[in-house]
């Protein structure tokens, strides 16, 4: 296992590593060998912090939430601001320094697993890209907290395999706002009012034109930067939209598959029903009928 930094701690740090018996524990368990912490710690304002790992034997991720520093990977160096993640995966051999006049203070993570790569992968990492903007957002902060909690737990087991649970929900989080801090991007696209105008226009019919309009490009420029952002199509991410609303509808109404059909803009409940089948796995009869036992 790769060691963290000797950085002095100070009262408000914390720093914590899994204990040898519970790594063997994590690294066979069924819910945890796909991923599971090996240290992890929060270090505020760590003036002097710096680290150079030419051999790299875990994975890491740091998460800067205020202040500086650099990193370096290779021959190149990369600025690190406040919303900046840094993803370095098993075998990458890196150093990182905190700035001078403003250090950076930071949550991170020693990780392992089967499965480790893919959520690296997942989060943004690519190779000769491994920062990844995510900005600040307090769901972060509180899943990192939430998983530096089990320092207080005697090193039970069942906290830890809770805490490797935690660990992949809150990888998956920063996906999340990894991809909207791409949408509020100043030369992306506006993925918010897009979908807003979606959702707007859910009892209409449109088309990829009248979506591209509104975000003021041509179809084919439009479509391919939303399909990068949601992993849809812009018009089969309407369709989701649309059978979506319709499920809320036969739960919580009487309304006809007809009306149904009509109040997400299909004149043809038949097709609409065909839609919603090849969606959802089950007609919207038989999908009213699950719902309402």
């Amino acid at each position: 296992m790769s060691t963290p930094s000797q950085w002095p701690l100070p009262p408000q740090g914390v720093r914590l590593l899994t204990p040898a018996f519970l790594l063997e524990q994590l690294h066979r368990h069924p819910l945890t060998r796909d991923c599971y912490p090996t240290a992890m710690g929060y270090y505020p304002q760590a003036r002097g912090h710096r680290m150079r790992r030419p051999r790299h034997d875990d994975n890491l991720l740091l998460y800067c939430v205020e202040g500086e520093g650099r990193l370096r990977v290779g021959d190149t160096r990369y600025p690190i601001g406040a919303g900046d993640l840094m993803v370095l995966p098993q075998g990458l051999a890196h150093s990182y320094t905190a700035g001078r006049s403003q250090p950076w203070t930071l949550y991170w993570v020693h990780f392992q697993g089967v499965s480790s790569r893919l959520f690296a992968e997942y989060m943004g990492y690519r190779d000769g890209r491994p920062v990844v903007r995510v900005g600040l957002a307090p769901a972060l902060a509180a899943g990192f907290h939430s998983l530096l909690a089990v320092g207080k737990t005697g090193y039970s087991s069942r906290a830890f395999i809770n805490a490797a649970n935690q660990l992949r929900h809150l990888f998956t989080q920063f996906a999340l706002e990894a991809n909207r801090e791409r949408a509020s991007h100043p030369t992306g696209l506006n993925l918010e009012a897009i979908q807003t105008y979606m959702q707007d226009n859910i009892h209409q019919s449109l088309e990829l034109d009248d979506l591209a309009a509104v975000a003021h490009l041509s179809k084919f420029h439009f479509s391919g930067r939303y399909k990068a952002l949601t992993g849809y199509s812009p018009i089969k991410h309407f369709l989701h939209m649309k059978i979506e609303y319709a499920c809320q509808l036969l739960d919580s109404s009487d309304l006809s598959v007809k009306a149904i059909a009509a109040e997400v803009g299909y004149a043809d409940a038949l097709y609409f029903s065909r839609l919603f089948r090849k969606t959802m796995g089950l007609s919207p009869r038989d999908y009213r009928s699950s719902v309402r036992k």
